[in-house]
Protein backbone atom coordinates (compact mmCIF):
# COMPACT_ATOMS: atom_id res chain seq x y z
CA UNK A 1 0.00 0.00 0.00
CA UNK A 2 3.01 2.31 0.60
CA UNK A 3 1.90 5.89 1.11
CA UNK A 4 -1.65 5.44 -0.16
CA UNK A 5 -3.29 4.28 3.08
CA UNK A 6 -1.74 6.85 5.47
CA UNK A 7 -2.33 9.70 3.02
CA UNK A 8 -5.95 8.67 2.36
CA UNK A 9 -6.70 8.29 6.08
CA UNK A 10 -4.99 11.60 6.89
CA UNK A 11 -7.07 13.37 4.23
CA UNK A 12 -10.25 11.79 5.60
CA UNK A 13 -9.27 12.94 9.09
CA UNK A 14 -8.51 16.45 7.82
CA UNK A 15 -11.95 16.64 6.18
CA UNK A 16 -13.66 15.38 9.36
CA UNK A 17 -11.76 17.89 11.47
CA UNK A 18 -12.70 20.68 9.06
CA UNK A 19 -16.37 19.72 9.37
CA UNK A 20 -15.98 19.62 13.15
CA UNK A 21 -14.40 23.10 13.14
CA UNK A 22 -17.34 24.58 11.25
CA UNK A 23 -19.89 22.94 13.56
CA UNK A 24 -18.01 23.70 16.78
CA UNK A 25 -17.46 27.34 15.88
CA UNK A 26 -21.17 27.78 15.24
CA UNK A 27 -21.88 26.24 18.65
CA UNK A 28 -19.15 28.22 20.46
CA UNK A 29 -20.60 31.51 19.25
CA UNK A 30 -23.99 30.70 20.80
CA UNK A 31 -22.77 30.38 24.41
CA UNK A 32 -21.77 33.21 26.79
CA UNK A 33 -18.19 34.37 26.35
CA UNK A 34 -15.93 33.78 29.37
CA UNK A 35 -13.00 35.88 30.51
CA UNK A 36 -11.11 32.87 31.88
CA UNK A 37 -10.81 29.12 31.49
CA UNK A 38 -13.98 27.36 32.60
CA UNK A 39 -14.98 23.71 32.35
CA UNK A 40 -18.64 24.79 32.37
CA UNK A 41 -18.20 25.85 28.76
CA UNK A 42 -18.43 22.20 27.72
CA UNK A 43 -21.66 21.76 29.71
CA UNK A 44 -23.13 24.73 27.87
CA UNK A 45 -22.04 23.30 24.53
CA UNK A 46 -23.48 19.87 25.31
CA UNK A 47 -26.93 21.45 25.04
CA UNK A 48 -26.22 22.39 21.41
CA UNK A 49 -26.94 19.55 18.93
CA UNK A 50 -24.61 21.16 16.39
CA UNK A 51 -21.74 20.81 18.90
CA UNK A 52 -22.57 17.13 19.42
CA UNK A 53 -22.40 16.65 15.66
CA UNK A 54 -19.01 18.35 15.72
CA UNK A 55 -17.78 15.94 18.39
CA UNK A 56 -18.90 12.97 16.27
CA UNK A 57 -16.86 14.42 13.41
CA UNK A 58 -13.89 14.74 15.78
CA UNK A 59 -14.23 11.06 16.70
CA UNK A 60 -14.30 10.07 13.03
CA UNK A 61 -11.21 12.21 12.47
CA UNK A 62 -9.48 10.49 15.40
CA UNK A 63 -10.08 7.07 13.88
CA UNK A 64 -8.71 8.18 10.51
CA UNK A 65 -5.72 9.83 12.16
CA UNK A 66 -4.96 6.73 14.22
CA UNK A 67 -4.87 4.51 11.12
CA UNK A 68 -2.75 7.08 9.27
CA UNK A 69 -0.24 7.30 12.13
CA UNK A 70 -0.09 3.53 12.50
CA UNK A 71 0.88 3.13 8.85
CA UNK A 72 2.79 6.34 8.04
CA UNK A 73 5.39 8.73 9.39
CA UNK A 74 4.39 11.56 11.70
CA UNK A 75 6.21 14.07 9.47
CA UNK A 76 4.05 12.91 6.54
CA UNK A 77 0.67 12.57 8.23
CA UNK A 78 0.43 15.69 10.39
CA UNK A 79 1.38 18.30 7.76
CA UNK A 80 -1.57 17.07 5.69
CA UNK A 81 -3.84 18.55 8.36
CA UNK A 82 -2.89 21.97 6.99
CA UNK A 83 -5.71 21.25 4.53
CA UNK A 84 -8.25 21.58 7.36
CA UNK A 85 -8.54 25.35 6.92
CA UNK A 86 -9.30 25.40 3.17
CA UNK A 87 -11.63 22.43 3.64
CA UNK A 88 -13.41 24.22 6.50
CA UNK A 89 -13.88 27.30 4.35
CA UNK A 90 -15.28 25.24 1.48
CA UNK A 91 -17.66 23.41 3.83
CA UNK A 92 -18.82 26.65 5.45
CA UNK A 93 -19.37 28.27 2.05
CA UNK A 94 -21.36 25.29 0.82
CA UNK A 95 -23.48 25.26 4.00
CA UNK A 96 -24.21 28.97 3.61
CA UNK A 97 -24.76 28.55 -0.15
CA UNK A 98 -22.18 31.21 -0.89
CA UNK A 99 -19.82 31.23 -3.82
CA UNK A 100 -16.14 31.35 -3.05
CA UNK A 101 -14.51 34.48 -4.48
CA UNK A 102 -11.68 34.17 -6.99
CA UNK A 103 -8.93 35.35 -4.58
CA UNK A 104 -10.00 32.71 -2.09
CA UNK A 105 -9.75 29.97 -4.70
CA UNK A 106 -6.21 31.23 -5.32
CA UNK A 107 -5.49 30.99 -1.60
CA UNK A 108 -6.84 27.42 -1.50
CA UNK A 109 -4.71 26.54 -4.52
CA UNK A 110 -1.70 28.13 -2.83
CA UNK A 111 -2.12 25.99 0.30
CA UNK A 112 -2.55 22.79 -1.73
CA UNK A 113 0.35 23.57 -4.08
CA UNK A 114 2.58 24.65 -1.20
CA UNK A 115 1.83 21.49 0.76
CA UNK A 116 2.49 19.29 -2.27
CA UNK A 117 5.76 21.08 -3.04
CA UNK A 118 6.94 20.92 0.58
CA UNK A 119 6.21 17.21 0.99
CA UNK A 120 7.67 16.31 -2.40
CA UNK A 121 10.87 18.21 -1.65
CA UNK A 122 11.12 16.98 1.95
CA UNK A 123 10.41 13.32 1.05
CA UNK A 124 9.53 12.31 4.65
CA UNK A 125 11.13 8.98 5.55
CA UNK A 126 11.57 6.72 8.53
CA UNK A 127 8.98 5.21 10.82
CA UNK A 128 10.42 4.10 14.17
CA UNK A 129 8.21 1.48 15.80
CA UNK A 130 8.50 2.53 19.46
CA UNK A 131 9.94 5.46 21.36
CA UNK A 132 12.08 4.72 24.47
CA UNK A 133 11.22 6.53 27.74
CA UNK A 134 14.43 8.58 27.69
CA UNK A 135 13.18 10.24 24.49
CA UNK A 136 9.66 10.78 25.77
CA UNK A 137 10.59 12.53 29.02
CA UNK A 138 12.16 15.73 27.60
CA UNK A 139 9.63 15.91 24.75
CA UNK A 140 6.67 15.63 27.12
CA UNK A 141 8.12 18.16 29.54
CA UNK A 142 8.84 20.66 26.76
CA UNK A 143 5.37 20.38 25.22
CA UNK A 144 3.59 20.68 28.59
CA UNK A 145 5.62 23.75 29.61
CA UNK A 146 5.11 25.49 26.25
CA UNK A 147 1.37 24.70 26.11
CA UNK A 148 0.84 25.89 29.70
CA UNK A 149 2.81 29.09 29.11
CA UNK A 150 0.82 29.89 25.96
CA UNK A 151 -2.51 29.07 27.62
CA UNK A 152 -1.78 31.21 30.69
CA UNK A 153 -0.56 34.08 28.50
CA UNK A 154 -3.72 33.89 26.40
CA UNK A 155 -6.15 33.65 29.30
CA UNK A 156 -4.58 36.69 30.96
CA UNK A 157 -5.41 38.83 27.93
CA UNK A 158 -8.82 40.28 27.08
CA UNK A 159 -10.73 38.86 24.10
CA UNK A 160 -8.93 39.76 20.91
CA UNK A 161 -6.14 38.68 18.57
CA UNK A 162 -3.46 38.14 21.21
CA UNK A 163 -5.72 35.92 23.31
CA UNK A 164 -6.92 33.89 20.32
CA UNK A 165 -3.42 33.52 18.91
CA UNK A 166 -1.92 32.28 22.18
CA UNK A 167 -4.76 29.82 22.80
CA UNK A 168 -4.59 28.63 19.19
CA UNK A 169 -0.85 28.01 19.54
CA UNK A 170 -1.39 26.16 22.84
CA UNK A 171 -4.02 24.00 21.12
CA UNK A 172 -1.55 23.26 18.32
CA UNK A 173 1.07 21.99 20.77
CA UNK A 174 -1.52 19.73 22.43
CA UNK A 175 -2.72 18.40 19.06
CA UNK A 176 0.85 17.62 17.96
CA UNK A 177 1.63 15.89 21.26
CA UNK A 178 -1.62 13.91 21.02
CA UNK A 179 -0.63 12.68 17.55
CA UNK A 180 2.86 11.67 18.68
CA UNK A 181 1.48 9.74 21.67
CA UNK A 182 -1.29 8.20 19.57
CA UNK A 183 1.24 6.89 17.06
CA UNK A 184 3.10 4.99 19.78
CA UNK A 185 -0.12 3.75 21.35
CA UNK A 186 -1.84 2.46 18.19
CA UNK A 187 1.33 0.56 17.28
CA UNK A 188 0.94 -1.37 20.54
CA UNK A 189 -2.69 -2.08 19.62
CA UNK A 190 -1.65 -3.30 16.19
CA UNK A 191 1.11 -5.56 17.50
CA UNK A 192 -0.36 -6.90 20.76
CA UNK A 193 -4.08 -6.17 20.85
CA UNK A 194 -6.21 -4.50 23.52
CA UNK A 195 -4.27 -5.59 26.62
CA UNK A 196 -0.97 -3.85 25.75
CA UNK A 197 -2.94 -0.88 24.37
CA UNK A 198 -4.97 -0.43 27.56
CA UNK A 199 -1.92 -1.06 29.73
CA UNK A 200 0.27 1.56 28.06
CA UNK A 201 0.69 4.99 29.63
CA UNK A 202 0.74 6.49 26.13
CA UNK A 203 -2.93 5.57 25.67
CA UNK A 204 -4.05 7.61 28.67
CA UNK A 205 -1.57 10.37 27.95
CA UNK A 206 -2.89 10.92 24.40
CA UNK A 207 -6.46 10.87 25.72
CA UNK A 208 -5.60 13.51 28.33
CA UNK A 209 -3.71 15.62 25.78
CA UNK A 210 -6.62 15.36 23.35
CA UNK A 211 -9.11 16.53 25.98
CA UNK A 212 -6.86 19.49 26.82
CA UNK A 213 -6.64 20.32 23.11
CA UNK A 214 -10.43 20.23 22.79
CA UNK A 215 -10.94 22.54 25.79
CA UNK A 216 -8.30 24.97 24.56
CA UNK A 217 -9.79 24.93 21.06
CA UNK A 218 -13.22 25.97 22.33
CA UNK A 219 -11.69 28.85 24.30
CA UNK A 220 -9.55 29.86 21.31
CA UNK A 221 -12.66 30.03 19.12
CA UNK A 222 -14.35 32.25 21.69
CA UNK A 223 -11.24 34.26 22.47
CA UNK A 224 -10.94 36.29 19.28
CA UNK A 225 -10.96 36.30 15.48
CA UNK A 226 -10.02 33.24 13.44
CA UNK A 227 -7.37 35.31 11.66
CA UNK A 228 -5.39 35.02 14.91
CA UNK A 229 -6.26 31.55 16.21
CA UNK A 230 -6.50 29.52 13.00
CA UNK A 231 -3.02 30.21 11.54
CA UNK A 232 -1.46 29.58 14.95
CA UNK A 233 -3.36 26.30 15.20
CA UNK A 234 -2.87 25.13 11.61
CA UNK A 235 0.78 26.05 11.18
CA UNK A 236 1.73 25.34 14.79
CA UNK A 237 0.37 21.79 14.69
CA UNK A 238 2.35 20.96 11.54
CA UNK A 239 5.56 22.57 12.85
CA UNK A 240 5.52 20.91 16.28
CA UNK A 241 4.50 17.55 14.77
CA UNK A 242 7.45 17.60 12.37
CA UNK A 243 9.78 18.43 15.28
CA UNK A 244 8.38 15.55 17.35
CA UNK A 245 8.61 13.17 14.41
CA UNK A 246 12.30 13.98 13.94
CA UNK A 247 13.19 13.94 17.65
CA UNK A 248 11.07 11.01 18.85
CA UNK A 249 10.67 8.73 15.85
CA UNK A 250 13.95 9.53 14.09
CA UNK A 251 12.08 10.45 10.90
CA UNK A 252 13.99 12.29 8.22
CA UNK A 253 13.52 15.18 5.82
CA UNK A 254 15.77 15.89 2.85
CA UNK A 255 18.34 18.62 3.37
CA UNK A 256 20.85 20.41 1.12
CA UNK A 257 19.39 22.29 -1.82
CA UNK A 258 16.05 20.55 -1.21
CA UNK A 259 15.50 23.05 1.62
CA UNK A 260 14.89 25.81 -0.95
CA UNK A 261 11.74 24.31 -2.51
CA UNK A 262 10.61 23.35 0.99
CA UNK A 263 10.85 26.98 2.09
CA UNK A 264 9.00 28.09 -1.03
CA UNK A 265 6.23 25.60 -0.29
CA UNK A 266 6.03 26.75 3.33
CA UNK A 267 5.77 30.38 2.16
CA UNK A 268 2.86 29.45 -0.13
CA UNK A 269 1.15 27.61 2.71
CA UNK A 270 1.56 30.51 5.16
CA UNK A 271 0.31 33.06 2.62
CA UNK A 272 -2.71 30.94 1.74
CA UNK A 273 -3.57 30.15 5.37
CA UNK A 274 -3.44 33.82 6.38
CA UNK A 275 -5.63 34.82 3.44
CA UNK A 276 -8.18 32.11 4.22
CA UNK A 277 -8.23 32.95 7.93
CA UNK A 278 -8.95 36.60 7.10
CA UNK A 279 -11.80 35.55 4.85
CA UNK A 280 -13.29 33.37 7.60
CA UNK A 281 -13.09 36.28 10.02
CA UNK A 282 -15.02 38.45 7.62
CA UNK A 283 -17.60 35.76 7.01
CA UNK A 284 -18.00 34.69 10.63
CA UNK A 285 -21.47 35.29 12.07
Amino acid sequence: MGLVLPVFCALFAAFSNALATVLQRRAALTVPQSSGFRFGLVLDLLRRPVWIAGILAVIAAGVGQAVALATGALVLVQPLFVLELPLALLIASAAARRRLAGPLWLAVAGVVAGLGLTLAAAAPAGNRTHVPPDRWAPALASCVVVALALAVAGLRRPPGRARAGCLGAATAVCYALTAALMKDSVKLLDEGGLVPFLSAWQTYAFAASGICALLLLEHAMQGGPLVASQPALTLGDATVSVALGVVLYEEHLRTGWWVLPQLLGIALICTGVLALARSETGAAP
